[in-house]
């Protein structure tokens, strides 16, 4: 595999591109440009988990720091208790991706992503490590000076605690809401949350087995939190990812909730309370031009990144905005988190909704009018090489302008999987889809896989 860091960390198919040695190699750097007294390590459900954490932990160790497995938990419960306890902490999870597939995501101490400085420092002594080489003259440690493994069971529960205690929930008599956890890492601890609010709620894809992590479910799959929601008569349905780190909804129809819809929810929930830091949101290139165009008629001004809730919570930090997310259901409230927290937006949601005192669907509808939009993936060898095909590009130029004023295209290789992904938006839906299968076009011919 390639080693670079990706838009989410390192990923791979587990035990071919992503194998326990990379993982031990990465723990042995890691730990030397991010060691403290000790790391913190959780991981989601895949059956792969075990074997890349043993390996990781192993590398950790090796260099003399102590490592904590926290087990299952949610990729921002490991990362807020990392800014809890002042730990840098390290995410054996592949997201959304199948569970075949698995990745690390490493933070530093306090919770948040690393630089890009800090990741090709990391990286250079991964590839020296995995070329057979020492990473510096250090004396290896022995003895007493080896790092310890310990467990801690209860630490979930902690952050489980902080979340209940930071909203303020009422009038939800007659609520019932459904709740799809992927078959993830939130499949455990969304029962213990909602329970302990004393929220009505059905929960599915909550059995994890290794191998149905995202599995026709979850944030990337939400027709099966569409049809239950239907058939339990709920008012409302969430559903996460792998890691829990996105939140995509529902209203008591089942029509779907991205997150363009709950950002602009979010944005004038929190203008209205004069809460929204100098009126501004942080959104991606890949938010729908709707989105944009709501925001802006409310005086609500964006700024605009590129894919990832590393360049989203980047751009809130540098321009303190309070909100900003992806379309995909990263939603990162900056008083709150570093990073996008599905379990976190669903209470914000709630009670956003109960405080409204009005349907999902009927708030969504006056959030934001969505321009036709459609993205389609293309399988491919190896989507970093995309900026090599010009052909490819040269194409898109050509095709937008029949798109009209709020017409664009926009094509980037995934941080995430093996996948080129072609973003299509335009007032008309049909040359909108006929533009997406020209491109695809082009792309099957350039890098497919073949």
């Amino acid at each position: 595999m390639s080693t670079v860091f990706g838009t989410d960390g390192i990923r791979g198919v587990a035990n071919a591109q992503l194998r326990p040695e990379i993982a031990l190699a990465l723990g042995r750097a890691a730990a030397r440009h991010l060691g403290s007294t000790a790391f913190l390590v959780g991981r989601d459900t895949r059956h792969s988990g075990p074997m890349l954490l043993c390996a990781l932990s192993a590398g950790i160790a090796s260099e003399g720091f102590d490592v904590i497995d926290v087990g299952i938990i949610p990729t921002p419960g490991l990362a807020w208790l990392g800014a809890a306890r002042n730990l840098p902490v390290a995410m054996v999870s592949a997201s959304h991706n199948p569970f075949r597939d698995n990745g690390i995501k490493l933070f530093g101490p306090g919770g948040a992503k690393l630089s890009p400085d800090v990741e090709r420092v990391i990286e250079r002594d991964l590839n020296t490590l995995l070329h057979g080489a020492e990473i510096s003259v250090l004396p290896v440690p022995t003895g007493r000076e080896v790092g310890s493994l310990s467990f801690d069971d209860h630490a979930g529960t902690a952050y489980i605690e902080d979340l209940a205690s930071s909203v303020s929930l009422s009038n939800m008599r007659g609520l019932r809401i459904v709740c799809d956890c992927a078959n993830g890492a939130a499949s455990t601890l969304a029962p213990e949350l909602f329970g302990r609010l004393g929220i009505d709620t059905v929960f599915i894809a909550n059995t994890p087995d290794g191998t149905n992590i995202n599995d026709h479910c979850g944030a990337t799959s939400p027709h099966l939190l569409a049809q239950t929601v239907i058939r339990e008569g709920a008012a409302l349905g969430f559903s996460f990812d792998g890691d829990a780190d996105r939140l995509i909804a529902c209203d008591r129809f089942g029509n779907v909730v991205d997150g363009d819809v709950l950002l602009a929810l979010f944005a004038f929930d929190l203008d209205d309370r004069k809460l929204l830091a100098d009126r501004r949101v942080v959104t991606t290139v890949m938010s729908n031009r709707g989105l944009v165009r709501s925001l802006g008629e409310r005086g609500i001004s964006v700024i605009e990144t590129g894919v990832g809730d590393r360049n989203v919570t980047d751009a809130m930090e540098l321009n303190g905005a309070a909100l900003g997310g992806e379309q995909s259901g990263h939603i990162v409230f900056r008083r709150k988190a570093l990073i996008g927290d599905g379990l976190y937006s669903a209470l914000r949601l709630i009670e956003l909704v109960t405080r409204s005192n009005e349907d999902l669907g009927e708030l969504a509808t006056r959030a934001m009018t969505r321009i036709p939009q459609v993205v389609h993936n293309v399988v491919v060898d190896d989507p970093s090489q995309l900026e090599a095909h010009p052909e490819i590009f040269a194409k898109a130029s050509l095709l937008e302008p029949s798109l009209g004023n709020w017409g664009r295209i926009f094509i980037r290789a995934s941080g995430t999987e093996p996948r080129v992904r072609i973003m299509v938006e335009g007032e008309d839906v049909e040359q909108v889809r006929q533009v997406v299968d020209d491109l695809v076009e082009v792309v099957e011919s350039e890098m497919a896989h073949r």
